[in-house]
């Protein structure tokens, strides 16, 4: 993909696709609860597609139409045995959260990854699922593929997290619902609570005491009307570069601003920018408003760990953000982007190098010098859908042309990325 950085800004309003958190949530829910889920503004991207296909392969009803999902759900019993491994391709959210599901089931299922997700560690679910009495195991009970056999009965656990991670708390709740007792979790870090407001949303009995959250098991789940929110995250690459560009002026309309994942605006305002929240709203348990974003002057900032669970998807672009700020900004707590479908870490501080950026990679984050500009490079994406996208944003914050090697990656998230950005440059 060859990107020219010379002479645009950024005008105009955008909506970005359904948030991809929300929408495999809805997916999994509206399969195990009784009745019909519709789940408007879905995402569709690979990655959907990967949690689709994996209930479809189990015997539940599922119709794409026009950005619309129609889900004829099976009831908490009623999904049947795949006949083949369950390809999650490069979802980590897929194989993790289907894992809380699966363990709970009378009959037994493998799943499998592509390359890069069969390097992602399971140990962090396999644990908490086997204490359980879940029948889990990865090789050296740490990778995929991940064989899963009936157990004689789940029963709910204490279990303090580790680790930052949605995905590890939602596949313990997810087991949840299949297990005899009371789970209680307690976060030292907060993470993303759709998990908790969907479960809450389709009949679930669980509550939030401070970091503690509490779910009972056993309760039946009833199909519900889902509209799933702009992804923040996604919203993001457009708020950096409009930042960066002198003259940029945009509204990204209906976007999820969920707390737990609003830490990107949080950081992003503390570097200086100019950014307004309106329009707010809430819809199905999901807060929603308008991105107000112009041009700004940026500073470096600390961001650390007390932040990472807020915006860890986001650092990426964060990290863009920084190279072009005035001073240093240090980013600590984040060791989990070495696991993502990339090694994060490495990967933006060797590609924005190229550039002429100043970036030290650390063990757990990086350390940003801010430079006055970045000049263009042949840069590769690392095949991973958000280093992909950050570049692109970085190579638009040039004076000139730069080449994305391995961009279709994109497609695990956003699949009209390019479409929608090119609409949303003005020549200047």
């Amino acid at each position: 993909m060859k990107i020219d950085g010379v002479k645009h800004n950024l005008v105009g309003r955008v909506k970005v696709p359904g948030d991809k958190s929300i929408s495999h949530r809805a997916i999994i829910l509206g399969s195990i609860a009784k009745g019909l889920t519709t789940v408007e503004n879905i995402l569709i991207s690979e990655d959907t597609f990967r949690t689709i296909d994996a209930f479809k392969a189990m015997g539940v009803n599922i119709q794409i139409e026009e950005g619309k999902a129609l889900i004829k759900g099976v009831g908490m019993r009623g999904l049947k045995k795949p006949n083949t491994p369950i390809y999650c391709g490069n979802s980590g959210t897929t194989m993790r959260l289907l894992s809380g599901i699966l363990v709970g089931q009378n009959f037994s299922s493998t799943l499998i990854g592509d390359a890069s997700l069969t390097k992602r560690p399971m140990d962090r679910i396999i644990h908490p699922l086997t204490n359980m009495g879940a029948h889990i195991k990865g090789i050296k009970n740490t990778y995929p593929p991940l064989d899963i056999e009936p157990t004689d009965g789940l029963k709910g656990i204490y279990y303090e997290m580790p680790i930052a991670s949605a995905q590890v708390k939602s596949s313990i709740l997810l087991a949840t619902l299949y297990s005899e007792g009371t789970t209680k979790i307690l976060e030292n870090k907060s993470t993303r609570d759709h998990t908790e407001k969907m479960l809450k949303l389709f009949g679930s009995n669980i509550n939030h005491k401070g970091n503690l959250i509490v779910m009972n098991g056993k309760y039946e789940l009833h199909g519900n009307r889902i509209f799933v929110p702009g992804d923040i995250s996604s919203a993001a690459y457009f708020i950096v570069l409009a930042l960066l560009i002198k003259g940029s002026h945009i509204v990204v309309e209906n976007v999820g601003i969920n707390p737990t994942r609003t830490g990107i605006l949080s950081v992003l305002k503390e570097m200086g920018a100019n950014i307004r929240v309106f329009n707010r709203k809430l819809v199905n348990n999901e807060p929603v408003g308008d991105i107000e974003v112009k041009y700004s002057q940026l500073k470096g900032i600390n961001i650390n760990g007390d932040q990472i669970g807020r915006l860890i998807d986001e650092i990426p672009i964060i990290v863009v953000a920084a190279a072009l700020a005035q001073g240093r900004t240090m980013i600590k707590g984040a060791e989990d982007l070495k696991y993502k479908e990339s090694n994060r870490i490495e990967a933006m501080t060797e590609e924005l190098n190229k550039m002429g950026a100043c970036i030290e990679a650390l063990p757990d984050g990086m350390v940003i010098d801010g430079v006055k500009e970045l000049k263009p490079a042949v840069l590769i994406s690392h095949n991973d859908h958000r280093i992909a996208m950050a570049l692109s944003i970085a190579a638009l914050a040039t004076n000139g042309k730069s080449y994305i090697q391995g961009y279709e990656c994109i497609n695990i998230s956003y699949p009209d990325f390019y479409t929608t950005l090119s609409n949303l440059l003005n020549d200047v």
